[in-house]
């Protein structure tokens, strides 16, 4: 016999061995055959008498299996791709082809079929005596069975021996036949596999084994069906992905007070007799002489529902309605909710059964899948299910593909189909709730301008490149958008993923072409008015789109029309031809996406002549429905309003001007038919509010006539852009002005008819927004007498402002702020359950509580116009601000700034933003107001520090489109000395006292000194001193740090101060979070830090510094000192950790900037502020820290430049000791003891000056294994010493000195290696040394070392040494000299 191979023959002697065994001719232990071809036959081909050797293809067999692996699970034939790539016939049409191409989820969902129960074998237990089932152990049987030379596991043998002794024991009975048939199939299937003959146990006729044969495939089926059963998976796994379990993965229904025990399912199988059949057989019928009740078991009653009492939810079902459906609600099956095969008895359609059902070839079920879809949408985005269903609905199926799934059925040629998706995309994107308080704040302060619908995809944010600016970041973004999938860019915006399906092309055919139902053109433009909500780039979109809005104005916009719609009863079967206010929303919502859309609105689509059209006739007389008319005329006036704001348009007003001269003289008449609540009375009211707001645009365009005119007429050569004057003059708007205030006075004199006055805010707030812009703009005109400008204004603080602030409903309005207020309430715009992030939302759906800020009893719109028109009256009467001091001191308004700038704002959201720009502008106007105060009134230094506290929250929370008023804060509020009133009443020796005080307690606030030692000490009161009268400079130093938002500043001042010429957009800038960052006091130092390091990046070396540059810095520090000592609560937001990492960047920044004088003492002054108890309390630098993406490595660099520049000044030493505490990562420690062990020599901070208590560094004990023994090494070689780094000599003493006595269990390796450095030390040559290792006892701040020593090691201890150190001699042992 030939040996194998060895380890290190070569293959010389490989090829020996094969001539060898070639020569012996013996027979090999393996044969070599040609596997069966599938395509070419079995063995009988042509190829079958080729010799074996000579095929290409070579297959091992082994003895006893077979040549095939047999199939786990049947498997399909296999069809061949290229055959269906390459056969296309000429009639086949491209629905066809796209339908047998699709691959996405909802084609690959798996079908919903009935499953066949009727051949599943059910077998009762084997009764016994024991309370649970005994397990089965093979051991217990003795006897086995030899079957053949066949291989079988050794639980197969045992279990075919139990099986032969129950049968030898008792002969089967009629109720064991199934059991027997299985056996017996098992029996045949393993013998027939391994070649064997039947087994002698099978008794009977051979027609009985043949008749088992044959029934074989059938039983095999009945098995693996009950296998299946038995380990099917969970069906609600909420952790498996949706594209492997399509839509009905995660949501199920929450089932609570449910007991954790799986109920027991029952495995009798109950006998079917006539009695359970609802069409009893008989016999005279063909075929029922034997009645096979199996077969008629399908004609059985559904069980009744049953809730199943487990841990894991059961699957939502819906009725037809939307409407979720109780796991245990038993409903009649003639409600056709029962036509589904899972949950046979559970009435309602799921999700993805919905799904599958959408994709039908019946157009019927197509539309009523996509109807309920559409209605659960609605009801999940109302909340409905919020309560009773895990997860999200929306979320779920925009995962599962429903967008493009609306969006495929949208293509669909069947009418209902179409309109079944509009239907439902309507639901998914609109919220008419978010529509109606968008229409409700319009007439509102900068009502008018409102934050596109665009989601914050801060995912794609951080895709973008820091380096690019904003409008290359823009045009690299749009980029990266075309050329991503639709998919992709619909899974983070929805709206843009369906602009790239191009949807307004096939809007606009549906809208063209298909000319569906009123409702379908009416969920049409509310897709298209939300589309344009997006951005300015979805109206250019829309706009492009061809013959899209020719369409809308045509077909819904006509001049004229049947006027059968205006009859009571009227049926309208299509609103083609039609004017529709919805329409006419969609072109206003258009207009307000740019100046440029709104001028081609105008223009190129004729609406000029439509405004005309629809507001020189009275709502009356349109021959519509009267809401409907209404509606229009308001919608109408909007839009000229939108136009308005532009400088656009104005050319109508001449035209005009009767009509609204007429609308004016109607309000006194509207006033009189308020005293009750009426859908038609708000409408009225509506209208006219947007007759004062398209005044108030009017105005203002008019207001800068005069100055455009004569910049015009100077022809001044510098000017690149020439604008011309609008066709409006001041003469023509000022006479309206009578009109207005006269129903101002009368409107004013319902404020205490709660009712009324409710519904006539809307007009009241515009009014009052209308006078503040009149005044404004009158005291600008060279045309008017500033004389009579002021007496006109003194005419109304006397007559109506005053008499109004005196009024008890007034006060009560103050009262109301805070209950209304968000910022107080931040869960009044809270984002609503069933949002989703690609989907912009107001979350206003079902309505906001009267108790909001846009609720219907709120007082901020009134208020924020009243305070509106105060500033500007003082503003222009400087002696009229003494008047209105008393606004200032109304207690509920006191209150509500107090709760205000302490509370935390919420989190900017899309359903945030837009209420909280409104209230920003309220607390804006009464900063305004306090600043005018506290120069006119002596007693306001009462609420300077309150107001400087709420302007310094207001500069971190004023939102991107509000430039002008954080520039208005900065300059005139922020740096005020007005507003800190500490600087003239003792504030800094107040600070001295303070440090005086601490100096006693175990607190040291002790300045560490500098390098230079040129440098005297200097007091925390003398820094506030100087600091304080530096105030003008660091406020320069600021306003020049923030000049990077020039450009979105020049906007936001166009639209705050009226210039419409200049206003572009009435989109506001997206959102993506405050203007300023939480931690703007630090942005001089962070941009010059920045600065430095991106010159050394590029190579540059920045050996000095100017002195500019100082300066900054010193100013920066100045003012973040004044903060933290008088304003140390408006700090609060930003970590004590990221307020050390940004003073680290005075070390970083130079290489000797912190070693001049004014830094140095700032910076020590500061430290001392961060190194107070409850400061080092909140000091967390494990935690991430805003805008630093590793403290780690910002340590190691500030490591890497103490080691180059620090001089060994203790101050700098300070900061690099600061992270070595033990509560906070090892590796900082590490990296100074193994990687950084240079600095150890210069670290020399004296214990007397490090403010910062020992035990911080020692408590715990360290557990580290790697850093005890770099303590223990740097200690031995000499690299760590007390007069070269006495604090961290006296951590690395504690701890090394804690670990070598200690005797608490540990690992084999920590216990070995204490005892070796005990060993070590024991024997240490450095007396010194020894002893401190040895004999250290605890911290001492009065020792000049740092910590006492025993004078003899305690008994404990000293047993211990003796034990490790092998001394046995108590006479030897080691004692202190005295």
């Amino acid at each position: 016999m030939l040996s194998r191979p060895k380890p290190g023959e070569s293959e010389a002697d490989l090829l020996h061995f094969q001539n060898q065994f070639l020569a012996a001719r013996a027979s090999p232990a393996v044969k070599i055959v040609k596997k069966a071809d599938k395509r070419k036959g079995e063995e009988g081909s042509i190829d079958a008498g080729r010799p074996l050797l000579q095929d290409s293809k070579d297959v091992v067999m082994l003895d006893g299996f077979p040549d095939i692996l047999p199939a786990l699970t049947p498997a399909p034939p296999k069809k061949s791709k290229i055959k269906n790539a390459s056969v296309h016939f000429e009639d086949e049409g491209p629905e066809d082809t796209l339908e047998s191409h699709d691959q996405h989820i909802t084609a690959v969902l798996s079908k919903i079929i009935e499953r066949d129960t009727s051949a599943a074998a059910v077998t009762m237990p084997v009764p016994t005596g024991d309370p649970f089932p005994r397990s089965f152990h093979r051991s217990e049987i003795k006897s086995e069975v030899k079957v053949g030379s066949g291989r079988k596991s050794i639980f197969a043998q045992k279990m075919a021996a139990k099986r032969t002794a129950e049968k030898a024991a008792t002969a089967p009975s009629a109720a064991d036949c199934v059991q027997v048939r299985s056996d017996a199939l098992d029996a045949l299937d393993s013998q027939e596999s391994a070649g064997e003959t039947p087994l002698p146990n099978i008794r009977g006729d051979p027609s009985l084994v043949a008749f088992l044969k044959s029934q074989r495939g059938n039983n095999e089926g009945q098995k693996k069906e009950l296998k299946m059963e038995h380990n099917r998976p969970e069906e609600f796994v909420e952790s498996l992905p949706v594209a492997q379990h399509g839509v009905r993965s995660s949501l199920s229904m929450q089932e609570l007070g449910l007991e954790e025990s799986v109920r027991k399912e029952e495995n009798v199988k109950v006998e079917i007799t006539d009695d359970d059949l609802p069409v009893k057989p008989r016999k005279e019928w063909i075929h029922m002489d034997n009645v096979e009740f199996e077969k008629l078991e399908w004609m059985k009653d559904l069980p009744s529902p049953r809730q199943k009492k487990t841990k894991e939810g059961m699957q939502a079902r819906f009725s037809l309605k939307g409407e979720l459906i109780p796991a245990d609600a038993d409903l009649p099956t003639h409600l056709g909710l029962h036509h589904h095969g899972e949950e046979a008895e559970r009435a309602g359609y799921s999700l993805q059964e919905l799904f599958h059902l959408s994709r039908s070839q019946v157009i019927q079920q197509r539309t009523l899948a996509l109807q309920v879809l559409g209605r659960i949408v609605q009801k999940a985005r109302a909340g409905e299910f919020a309560s009773s269903l895990k997860g999200s609905v929306l979320r779920l199926l925009l995962d599962a593909g429903f967008l493009f799934l609306l969006r495929f059925s949208l293509d669909d040629a069947v009418d209902n189909v179409m309109a079944a998706s509009v239907g439902a995309l309507r639901a998914l994107l609109v919220s008419l709730d978010d529509e109606k308080y968008l229409d409700w704040t319009f007439s509102w302060y900068q009502g008018m301008a409102t934050f596109p619908f665009v989601p914050n995809s801060e995912e794609e944010e951080e895709e973008e490149e820091e380096e690019l600016n904003g409008t290359e970041k823009s045009q690299d973004k749009k980029l990266k958008d075309e050329n991503k999938p639709d998919p992709d860019v619909a899974r983070y915006d929805v709206v843009k993923g369906l602009l790239k399906t191009r949807i307004q092309h096939r809007l606009r055919y549906i809208l063209e072409v298909v000319r569906p139902v009123p409702m379908v053109v009416l969920d049409i433009l509310h897709i298209l008015t939300h589309i344009a909500r997006h951005s300015s780039e979805a109206c250019s979109q829309l706009l492009d789109c061809p013959r899209l809005i020719e369409t809308i104005v045509r077909e819904f916009l006509p001049t004229q029309w049947d006027p059968q719609v205006a009859e009571p009863g009227f049926l309208l079967t299509s609103l083609h031809g039609v004017a529709c206010a919805s329409a006419m929303k969609f072109i206003r919502v258009l207009a307000s996406g740019g100046r440029n859309a709104t001028a081609r609105l105008l223009n190129k689509f004729e609406m000029k002549s439509r405004l005309s059209r629809f507001i020189a006739e009275d709502p009356l007389d349109l021959l519509l429905p009267r809401e409907e008319a209404i509606r229009l005329s308001t919608e109408a006036l909007r839009f000229w309003a939108v136009a308005a704001g532009y400088g656009q348009a104005c050319d109508l007003y001449s035209d005009l001007y009767p009509v609204l001269v007429r609308i004016l003289q109607s309000l006194p008449e509207l006033l009189n038919t308020c005293s009750g609540r009426s859908p038609m009375v708000e409408l009225s009211v509506q209208r006219a509010a947007a007759v004062v707001t398209l005044l108030i645009h009017v105005t203002q365009t008019a207001g800068y006539t005069a100055e455009l005119q004569a910049k015009l007429s100077s022809n001044s050569s510098e000017d690149s852009v020439q604008i011309p004057p609008p066709p409006v003059a001041w003469n023509q708007v000022s006479g309206l002005q009578p009109f207005l205030e006269t129903s101002l006075k009368k409107i004013l004199q319902e404020i205490s008819h709660t009712e009324t006055w409710q519904t006539l805010q809307p007009l009241t707030t515009a009014c009052v927004i209308y006078l503040g812009v009149y005044y404004s703009a009158c005291s600008q005109q060279p045309s008017v007498n500033p004389i009579d400008c002021l007496e006109e204004l003194e005419r109304l603080t006397s007559q109506v402002l005053q008499p109004l602030l005196s009024q008890p409903a007034i006060q009560s309005m103050w009262d109301l702020l805070r209950p209304c207020s968000a910022l107080c309430n931040p869960l009044s715009c809270s984002p609503a359950p069933e949002s989703v992030i690609s989907i912009s939302s107001l979350s206003c759906t079902g309505g906001k509580p009267p108790l909001s800020l846009v609720g219907s009893k709120s007082p901020f719109p009134f208020l924020t116009a009243l305070l509106f028109l105060i500033n500007s009256i003082t503003h222009i009467h400087k002696g009229l601000t003494s008047k209105y001091s008393s606004v200032l001191g109304f207690r509920g308004l006191k209150d509500y700034l107090h709760q205000s700038w302490q509370t935390g704002p919420p989190s900017v959201t899309p359903s945030s933003a837009w209420i909280l720009r409104h209230e920003y502008h309220l607390q804006y106007f009464v900063l305004a107001l306090a600043q005018k105060m506290a120069g006119a009134c002596p007693n306001y230094t009462q609420h300077a520090s309150l107001h400087h506290c709420v302007a310094m929250a207001l500069l971190s929370r004023l939102l991107p489109g509000s430039e002008h008023l954080a520039h208005k804060v900065l300059l005139d509020l922020a740096f005020n000395p007005e507003f800190l009133p500490e600087g003239k009443a003792g504030g800094p020796e107040a600070a001295d006292f303070s440090d005086i005080l601490h100096l006693g307690t175990s607190a040291k606030l002790a300045q560490p000194g500098s390098a230079t030692a040129v440098f005297s000490k200097v007091t925390r009161g003398a820094l506030l001193r100087e600091s304080y009268q530096n105030l003008p400079s660091i406020r320069s130093c600021y306003l020049s740090h923030f000049v990077h938002l020039q450009p979105t500043l020049m906007h936001s001042q166009a639209s705050y101060q009226g210039r419409n010429y200049l206003i572009q957009s009435m989109l506001l800038p997206e959102v993506r979070g405050p203007i300023l960052p939480s931690d703007w006091p630090f942005f001089p130092l962070i941009s010059l830090y920045n600065k430095v390091t991106n010159a050394e990046t590029h190579g540059a070396v920045l050996n000095s510094l100017p002195l500019d540059l100082v300066n900054t810095v010193t100013w920066n520090l100045q003012w973040v000192l004044l903060l933290e000592t008088w304003r140390d609560k408006t700090l609060q937001s930003i970590p004590t950790a990221a307020k050390l990492a940004r003073l680290m960047c005075v070390f970083l920044t130079g290489c000797d900037l912190f070693l001049e004088a004014p830094i140095h003492h700032y910076t020590a002054g500061l430290l001392s502020v961060y190194c107070q108890p409850k400061a080092l309390d909140s000091l967390n630098l494990d935690a991430p820290l805003p805008g630093l993406a590793s403290f780690h490595d910002l340590y190691r660099s500030l490591l890497e430049q103490f080691e180059g520049v620090s001089f060994g000044d203790p101050l700098f030493g300070v900061f690099v000791l600061l992270p070595l505490q033990k509560r906070f990562s090892v590796h900082l420690r590490l990296s100074v003891f193994g990687e950084h062990t240079n600095i150890l020599r210069a670290l020399g901070v004296p214990l007397q000056q490090f403010p910062v208590p020992l035990k911080r560094y020692t408590s715990p004990p360290e557990d580290n294994l790697n850093l005890l023994r770099l303590y223990f090494r740097t200690l031995v070689t000499g690299a760590l010493r007390h007069a070269w780094c006495p604090v961290l000599y006296v951590v690395a003493v504690a701890h090394v000195n804690s670990f070598i006595f200690s005797q608490e269990s540990a690992t084999q390796e920590t216990d070995a290696a204490r005892k070796s450095m005990l060993r070590k030390t024991w024997l240490l040559v450095d007396e010194n040394l020894k002893k401190h290792l040895l004999y250290y006892r605890l911290l001492n701040a009065e020792n000049p070392m740092g910590f006492d020593l025993y004078e003899q090691l305690p008994p404990m201890r000293l047993k211990y040494l003796q034990m490790v150190t092998q001394k046995e001699n108590k006479e030897n042992a080691p004692a202190l000299d005295s």
